[in-house]
Order: structure tokens, then C-alpha cells, then sequence
């Protein structure tokens, strides 16, 4: 029951106080932190974006249940997803999204096979916690989605946001 009640209420991951502040221990200073991370999934198809923490171990909704090969010809009837790694970062004026980078995925649920690139998802995880964009790959209707979908979440993080997620978004 509890978890049922979790599921429903999941969003964005918020960042905590900082554990190093103030005393700079063991990797203070080039640490990076998982807390900040949420993987938001795009479904260009259905016109939609979720977040779903199960990607963090390749336990989403969209994964469960799927063998995923790394050869996309192999999986020619897959659905596209796109997994968006969004790192928020808390600024002088408040939060932010400080790193928001794209990988591309696909699902044929019917034969339950599903194509993606393990180390590419790694890597732009690895990206966004390093504060980059990496969207422009994306396709414009899943780029609307992605900023509606941050847009609505929380508009001030979004004002606070870099010019560059909002014009390789296409929204200046």
C-alpha cells in the first residue's frame, strides 16, 4: 500500500544539503552526486514525458520486461523513446536545470526486444551530472514535449535555465 502511494507521487529528484558543507572531506570538491539526477522519458508518440526513477537501473516502466540488443536494425519496428538524463542544480537566485543530455531508445513491446547503446546512456548520464546539453539530436516534436514538460514542472527553474537548453529546444 505504502509503495503504491510513492509511485504516484514521484518527481523530480531535489537536491539535498550539501553533505561536504562545511567541512570538505574526502572528495568534497570534484564529488558528483546521483541526487540531483532524474531520467525523464519522452514519448514522442503518444505526445508525452514522465519521470521514472527505475531507469536509474534500467528498471523503468519502458524497459521492464525487454532484451535490449545493440543493433538497431535488429529491432525495426521499436517504438521511440528518448531517456533524458536532467541534473538540477541549486544557483544564487534557486534551482535550476543545469544538465540536460538525450539518448535515444526503442521498444517493440510485441516481440519484446528493445535497442539502445548501454555505454551511450552512460555517458550522457555522465554528461548531464557535468552540467552539459545534449539535445539537438533529439527530433522537434520530442524537443517540445521535453521543454513543455520542464516548463510545466516548474517555470522559475526554467526562467533560471541556461539560453543554450532553451534555444537547442527551440523555444527563444
Amino acid at each position: 500500500m505504502e509503495q503504491e502511494k510513492k509511485k504516484k507521487t514521484i518527481g523530480f529528484n531535489i537536491i539535498k544539503n550539501d553533505p561536504t558543507d562545511g567541512h570538505g572531506g574526502f572528495g568534497a570538491g570534484g564529488a558528483l552526486s546521483l541526487d540531483n539526477i532524474s531520467p525523464v522519458f519522452v514519448d514522442p508518440e503518444a505526445g508525452e514525458a514522465f519521470v521514472d526513477i527505475g531507469a536509474m537501473h534500467a528498471r523503468s516502466v519502458v524497459e521492464k520486461g525487454i532484451k535490449f540488443l545493440a543493433n538497431k536494425e535488429e529491432v525495426p519496428n521499436g517504438k521511440l523513446y528518448w531517456l533524458v538524463w536532467v541534473t538540477i542544480e541549486r544557483g544564487q537566485q534557486g534551482s535550476f536545470y543545469a544538465g540536460v543530455t538525450s539518448c535515444e531508445m526503442t521498444v517493440d513491446r510485441e516481440i519484446r526486444r528493445g535497442y539502445k547503446s548501454l555505454p551511450d546512456h552512460v555517458n550522457k548520464m555522465d554528461k548531464s551530472l557535468k552540467r552539459h546539453i545534449i539535445v539537438d539530436h533529439m527530433d522537434e516534436p520530442s524537443k517540445k514535449i521535453l521543454a513543455d514538460f520542464l516548463k510545466h514542472h516548474d517555470a522559475d527553474m526554467w526562467e533560471r535555465s541556461s539560453e543554450k537548453l532553451k534555444i537547442d529546444l527551440n523555444t527563444l
